[in-house]
């Protein structure tokens, strides 16, 4: 074969070559786009505000005092208490401490975590929605349930020193070296009347604080605090499942209106005992006769009832 032929043959094979080649390789997609951004966290603002009147009436609580100068200021006092709606402070309770398990940067990052996956965050979303204990199985579902029994027990404490100071001074009144006893013993003035306007005040729904419901709802979009708590073991009670449900829902972009359409912030625990709570004030202002017994009424079923259902609704240490 002729040089010449022989470069002719070796062309035509390459360019075969490079046809097969050519068939065989696939055409060049665009690279696929990225994964649309997880959704923002969203803490409705009615939830921030039933928070808030929990909250504010738990400081409020908590600052109440003995030593008082006459029998005005004890009626001052007990209508000052009896302000709350048992209905309203129980979902307050779940409210607070949902906003409080948006604290705990391991729950966030582990609710976070589904949150990217359209298809798996529908899935939780609907399993919240169908059962709120389900929030107790999502990562550091644990370390948030300590920080809200944490923090709440702390509030509880302080309601209970107020209660011991209220209660004390109930008896030191009575006392014959103390001054205050000639009008502490006397009989209370309208003692119905103070009594329908204490049971009128504990039917009214409460005022929500604007500036709590805003620090709330800053806090729970803002980055979490890195607060060390210890994890608090399970079984939880329903309050505590109620919030971390409430929480995870509002990390996972969907957040729960507190219009009276969701129940999730109904805890029936928390409620009952608010309830009976206002029930044995009611029962003791009736029974009750001097200024001194009024102080003991407020002490015991005004503050110190406060503390109890707290630590009963969220099983909290000390309880």
């Amino acid at each position: 074969m002729k040089r010449r032929d022989r470069h002719r043959a070796r062309v035509a094979a390459a360019a075969s070559l490079i046809a097969l080649i050519a068939g065989c390789a696939k055409p060049v997609e665009p690279p696929a786009p990225p994964p649309p951004p997880p959704p923002s966290i969203q803490l409705d603002d009615s939830v921030a505000r039933t928070a808030s009147v929990y909250l504010v009436f738990m400081r409020d609580v908590a600052a109440f005092e003995g030593g008082f100068v006459d029998a005005e200021a004890v009626q001052t006092a007990l209508q000052r208490g009896a302000t709350s709606n048992a209905e309203q402070l129980a979902r307050g309770l779940v409210a607070y401490g949902a906003v409080l398990a948006m604290q705990s940067p391991d729950f966030v990052a582990g609710v976070r975590a589904y949150a990217a996956d359209p298809a798996q965050r529908r899935e939780i979303l609907d399993r919240l929605a169908a059962d709120p204990a389900y929030a107790v199985t999502l990562p550091g579902a644990d370390i948030a349930a300590g920080l809200i029994a944490e923090v709440m027990e702390e509030g509880a404490a302080a309601i209970e020193a107020a209660a011991d100071r209220v209660e004390a001074d109930a008896y030191t009144i009575q006392a014959r070296s103390d001054p205050r006893r000639r009008w502490a013993g006397q009989p209370i003035a309208d003692r119905q009347g103070r009594l329908e306007r204490a049971k009128a005040a504990s039917a009214a729904m409460q005022l929500a604080s604007d500036v709590e419901s805003e620090t709330l709802l800053k806090v729970a979009h803002a980055e979490p605090s890195r607060i060390p708590t210890s994890p608090l073991a399970a079984p939880y009670k329903p309050a505590v499942a109620r919030s971390l449900s409430v929480a995870a829902r509002a990390l996972l972009g969907e957040s729960v209106k507190d219009d009276g359409n969701d129940g999730v912030l109904q805890d029936p625990n928390a409620t009952f005992c608010l309830q009976m709570s206002k029930l044995n004030l009611f029962q003791c202002l009736a029974a009750a006769k001097p200024s001194y017994e009024d102080m003991f009424c407020i002490g015991r079923h005004v503050v110190r009832d406060m503390a109890d259902c707290t630590r009963t609704a969220l099983n909290a240490a000390g309880s």
